[in-house]
């Protein structure tokens, strides 16, 4: 078995090949694209197994070299020290540590989702890029009456309508009602080709019937299912409810010396969409649930609103998670015992 270290950038990826010995077979640099893969792969010996750093770039290089290697891998960047700590840092000595992490099974693995999974997140990922877009648009639009001394609701900005009464309202100075017209239509527009993302993403083959039966959890909407399912991927990856707590963000970091434990604030090594999306959904659930209501009133007393929040998120994160290994409706607890009964 021949093992491969791959320092990948935009324009070109770095390449050492090493035997089970450690000794360099092959060493050099080669363009990034598809074509130059091909030709390069072309002369390396069999069989070959791959390592690489996670970034911007892999997913396409991973996809194209998998086909043709005994397997291909994935290093975590922030737990690969390797090449992190070193004094002397180039591409190809990354490249090479690289290999020898990979040789001696020491490399630091990550999850690489499937491509179907891979192409609808970042679908839905450029969905959120619009919806920040929107939001911008809306304070802009809040700073301009501002400085002209146009008076209006705050909640008002949310309305579809509000610009077309600005516009027809006298108090709009001149000099702003082309800005408005340009907000409107910028608006309207990023509305609609958001709102046209999440239905195809909703109607997909692929992911309608996981959706459909992830949305029958408490207060779990169309956007909260579809960020689940796109940003957990394979949910049997996750061996406990614990390990996906901490891949969601929801629980602080734990720094333990001698007899004193340590609990830090929330974690930043997290899926940071998938736990935004579950802090939004547990502040607005107390309201529609009665369950996750006393538990938030029950979290508050011990502490403050916010612990009580992530106590919520935790509860709709098991409830997804049960659901989705499941692979069956939700049912609450009462309605459950009654038809085991």
């Amino acid at each position: 078995m021949y093992y491969i270290g791959l320092d990948i950038h935009k324009k070109s990826i770095s390449f050492c090949v090493k035997d089970a010995n450690g000794q360099i077979y092959q060493q050099g640099k080669v363009a990034a694209t598809r074509r130059d893969l091909d030709a390069w792969m072309r002369t390396l010996p069999h069989p070959w197994t791959a390592a690489m750093e996670a970034t911007i770039f892999t997913g396409w290089i991973y996809d194209h070299l998998k086909p043709h290697a005994a397997a291909v891998k994935v290093a975590h960047p922030l737990m690969l020290k390797a090449i992190a700590a070193s004094k002397k840092k180039n591409d190809r000595i990354d490249a090479s540590k690289i290999a020898d992490c990979l040789r001696c099974d020491f490399l630091p693995e990550c999850h690489i989702d499937s491509p179907e999974i891979r192409e609808r997140r970042r679908t839905l990922r450029y969905r959120s890029l619009l919806v920040r877009q929107v939001v911008q648009m809306k304070t802009r639009l809040a700073s301009l009456l501002m400085e002209t001394g146009v008076s209006y609701e705050r909640q008002h900005l949310h309305r579809l309508g509000f610009i077309s009464e600005l516009l027809a309202n006298e108090d709009a100075t001149k000099s702003i009602r082309p800005l408005l017209r340009v907000s409107q239509d910028s608006i309207q527009r990023l509305r609609h080709i958001e709102s046209g993302m999440i239905r195809s993403l909703e109607r997909d083959p692929f992911l309608a019937e996981r959706v459909r039966r992830l949305q029958t959890v408490p207060c779990v909407g169309r956007i909260t299912a579809l960020t689940w399912a796109l940003e957990m991927g394979d949910i049997s990856r996750f061996r406990s409810i614990r390990q996906a707590i901490s891949y969601c963000g929801l629980c602080g970091d734990e720094q333990k010396s001698a007899d004193k434990t340590v609990r830090t604030p929330l974690s930043k090594k997290r899926n940071k969409h998938i736990q935004h999306m579950l802090v939004e959904a547990a502040k607005l659930a107390p309201r529609y649930d009665p369950g996750l209501a006393v538990l938030y009133a029950r979290e508050k007393q011990r502490g403050n609103a916010n612990r009580a929040t992530l106590a919520v998120a935790r509860k709709i994160l098991t409830y997804l998670l049960a659901v989705d290994r499941e692979q069956r409706d939700f049912v609450p607890t009462p309605e459950f015992s009654s038809a085991a009964a």
